[in-house]
């Protein structure tokens, strides 16, 4: 499975990439990833530090980063007032338009690499709900389905 992570990381430098020659400043992988999350629909600080397995003081400063890059703004939660929610700035538009022109490009160029069925088949694993990571917290062991009474973890969105 050490090869998905080179699938990612294949994606990610395509895509830092696609954006430079495109004009845009690149972006640390982290902020990718921040990005990326935002993208999945993830807005709070402290679920976006959840999901990069950094403190919320390092996602502070890396959102703090992206908001002076005019990438994203951090602003009041509607939904709880004591919260902070992140968001795309309308200054953002340009870059995300091409970031999705150079994800389209580069999910044509795969398929085409290792073929349309497999490619279709690589999206709908992708897309399944995998559940929750199935680890025994005790033994650290993998688990053939997740315990009882955990809440399934949410499928990959699918892609427009």
């Amino acid at each position: 499975m050490i090869d998905l992570l080179s699938a990612v990381y294949w994606f990610d430098e395509a895509l830092q990439a696609g954006l430079r020659a495109r004009g845009h400043q690149s972006v640390s992988r982290s902020q990718s990833m921040i990005l990326a999350n935002i993208a999945a629909g993830v807005h709070r600080p402290s679920e976006l530090a959840k999901n990069l397995g950094v403190s919320r003081q390092a996602m502070s400063l890396a959102l703090g980063e992206l908001a002076a890059r005019g990438l994203v703004e951090i602003e009041p939660d509607p939904n709880d007032g004591r919260a902070q929610r992140v968001v795309f700035s309308p200054r953002s538009v340009e870059i995300r338009r091409d970031a999705i022109a150079v994800m389209t490009s580069l999910e044509e160029a795969l398929a085409a690499r290792i073929g349309k069925t497999r490619f279709n088949a690589l999206c709908a694993a992708f897309e399944s709900d995998w559940g929750m990571p199935p680890l025994d917290a005790e033994s650290g062991k993998a688990m053939a389905k997740a315990p009882a009474g955990q809440r399934p973890g949410r499928g990959a969105k699918s892609r427009q």
